[in-house]
């Protein structure tokens, strides 16, 4: 009986020596900077743990903690790239067909968290695969509505803002704690080399015309600024030419109300006066004499001499001079 008793004894003492030590190991656990946890007490979860250092709880089984990092993830789907750099394609998870009929190879990577560790770890059995099948689906729905064009050339960014939008409402329809923070196409190209090449001759036969029409454009709207800078000249000049044409009119009508003054207080001087410098003006090179007839005597002006201011002899009234000059 009492070796029986020592047996108990060492027994009780050894399980004790194991409670303490669940107890002990147990009931503290640490979190680091990168790190969230999630306490579970009697198979209920709850709330989380972000903040590092040492934390206590009860010990095992009262209480449990599932550590879960918060770093950024990467989905990569489509391919698979090793630590050492090398990429495996799976060609049937990017295989889809695009709106206007056309075949593409397309894939992504997805860049997401865990923002709700709870959720994460008890909403569903495999989280990562279910996201992965998000994004199957959400790719394949916008690629099936989008032109080849676009999945191949310019409208990439704007396929992947659809797929995130629709990705980001799939996983919280599904409510597994992760959170999209980016999606990015790796790559779209096109089934066969036959096929590439054509599409490459299409593509660059639209650069080419692109690049004509900007050229014709620029062309354009040189020809149209130097044609405005013309027409603003001849404005300009036109205008310049009607303030002198306005300003020597003004000096006429100034001339002739001087005159017409004249023409009021001798009216016969100034009308022979006129006589005289409208045929100096319409002749001025000719050697024309005015003369006037009275009997046999004949009297005569040069007029080149009097516009010249030379003296001019005055001819005498006799018949023989009367002759002479009549003869000249």
């Amino acid at each position: 009986m009492l070796s029986m008793k020592r047996v108990f004894s060492i027994v009780g003492f050894g399980l004790l020596i194991i409670v303490l030590a669940i107890v002990t190991f147990t009931s503290w656990y640490t979190v680091d900077e990168s790190e969230q946890a999630v306490m579970i007490t009697l198979g209920e979860v709850e709330e989380g743990v972000s903040e590092p250092g040492l934390h206590f709880k009860y010990p095992w089984p009262i209480q449990s903690v599932e550590v879960l990092s918060k770093e950024t993830f990467s989905l990569q789907f489509g391919y698979e790239e090793s630590d050492n750099g090398e990429v495996k394609d799976f060609p049937k998870e990017t295989k889809m067909i695009t709106g206007d009929e056309n075949i593409v190879l397309a894939d992504m990577v997805v860049q997401w968290k865990i923002t709700e560790p709870g959720k994460y770890l008890f909403n569903a059995e495999n989280p990562e695969e279910m996201l992965k099948d998000a994004t199957s689906a959400s790719l394949r729905s916008i690629i099936g509505s989008s032109t080849i064009d676009d999945a191949l050339t310019s409208g990439k960014v704007e396929i992947e803002k659809q797929v995130q939008e629709l990705l980001s409402t799939l996983v919280g329809e599904y409510d597994i704690g992760i959170t999209i923070l980016a999606v990015k196409l790796q790559d779209v190209d096109l089934p066969n080399e036959e096929v590439r090449k054509a599409f490459t001759n299409v593509t660059d036969a639209r650069e080419t015309m692109n690049t004509r029409t900007n050229e014709a454009n620029k062309y354009r709207n040189k020809r149209t600024e130097e044609a405005q800078g013309e027409k603003d000249a001849i404005i300009s000049a036109a205008e310049g030419d009607k303030a002198a044409r306005m300003e020597e009119a003004r000096g006429d009508v100034a001339q002739f109300n001087a005159i017409y003054d004249e023409y009021k207080n001798a009216k016969e001087i100034t009308q022979k006066r006129l006589v005289l410098e409208t045929i100096d003006q319409v002749l001025p090179n000719a050697e024309i004499y005015i003369m006037e007839d009275n009997g046999n005597t004949m009297k005569y002006l040069p007029i080149k001499d009097a516009t010249t201011s030379k003296p001019v002899a005055p001819a005498e009234e006799d018949g023989s001079e009367g002759s002479e000059t009549n003869g000249q």
